[in-house]
């Protein structure tokens, strides 16, 4: 089923969801910066362009609400809401960061905000989902608890693990395709068995939605209702958001995949500027959200600042951290 924004956020939700995109742009433009000139090492893994999926997705959520995020990291938590300084010290391996610098780009995590986590490992983060929703079941709280995944991890068997098992038992969890055409550079046509991933929700028993993953608004409408589903008792919702990278699969990957009119085609729809437009067409001041841009541009700044600024981590933290009795220590 495809379907656009049968609702709309306050103008206020608006605003602030225009806030976040710009927040994860600048971001992971600072981000981009760091890799090119040797600042960071590692891997990152951008999502530049798919904004709108991941801020309208997690404004649809509450705070307490749950969220599982990907190896295409940044922008999950900072659209939960995250605070940014944190997570850029992370990047930079740094003690203040939200995994004490020990987890780096792919292992994000803010339980602050609801982020239980991110792995590098495909497909890995739905069945956390399912328990994270399983716990509020338990407890009779009406949280509810979102999965972002890949197309890639649409072909994994922990996709259809978790859907079968939240669909059995009626657990509140939204499983979020972003589906960005590419599993690093495999097609999707070529991978997967149908066009559109949201109806593998049949064989479950349980609503699938396609949404146009560059407008926010749509992708928000479309997590509101499954939400509303999830706090009603009433089980699992699969939605698809089609989308796009505008950057490479990672930093430094130079592949020829995708052709430049293709990309082109994509540039053109631009998740910040269509909401920009929406905005603007609504009766929003363009230098309200020129003021706006110069907040998170401050922002992201004193981010780096205090990520730069921040110590490296103990040596012997890791040693610390992984084992209960730390190595040579302890009673036999």
């Amino acid at each position: 089923m495809r379907t656009g924004p049968a609702a709309l956020p306050t103008p206020e939700r608006q605003l602030e969801m225009y806030r976040r995109m710009l927040r994860i742009r600048r971001f992971e433009e600072t981000v981009a910066e760091l890799m090119s000139g040797g600042q960071m090492v590692g891997s990152a893994h951008l999502a530049i362009g798919q904004e709108g999926a991941i801020v309208g997705a997690c404004l649809a959520l509450r705070d307490d609400d749950y969220m599982v995020g990907t190896h295409r990291s940044h922008g999950h938590p900072l659209g939960k809401g995250a605070d940014p300084r944190p997570l850029m010290a992370e990047l930079l391996g740094k003690a203040t960061g939200v995994n004490q610098g020990l987890g780096g780009s792919m292992h994000l995590a803010d339980f602050g905000v609801g982020s239980l986590g991110e792995t590098s490992i495909v497909g890995s983060g739905l069945p956390i989902a399912c328990g994270g929703a399983l716990s509020a079941q338990l407890r009779g709280s009406d949280q509810v608890a979102l999965a972002f995944f890949g197309d890639g991890a649409a072909n994994e068997g922990t996709f259809h693990e978790s859907l079968n098992l939240a669909a059995a038992w009626r657990l509140p969890v939204i499983f979020y395709c972003e589906n960005n055409g590419y599993a690093i550079t495999t097609s999707a046509t070529l991978a997967c068995s149908v066009a559109d991933i949201a109806v593998r929700a049949q064989g479950y028993g349980i609503p699938g939605e396609v949404v146009d993953g560059q407008d926010a608004l749509a992708c928000w409408a479309a997590v509101d209702r499954a939400a509303a589903r999830g706090r009603a008792g009433l089980g699992p919702s699969l939605v698809e958001a089609k989308t796009y990278r505008f950057r490479e699969h990672s930093e430094g990957r130079k592949l020829v995949y995708r052709t430049d009119e293709e990309i082109a085609v994509w540039l053109q729809r631009d998740p910040i500027d269509l909401l920009r437009a929406h905005l603007l067409g609504a009766g929003v001041a363009a230098a309200d959200l020129e003021r706006i841009g110069g907040e998170v541009d401050e922002e992201i700044e004193a981010s780096l600042e205090f990520a730069k600024a921040s110590p490296y981590p103990d040596p012997d933290l890791p040693a610390r951290v992984v084992f209960a009795t730390p190595v040579g220590g302890g009673d036999a």
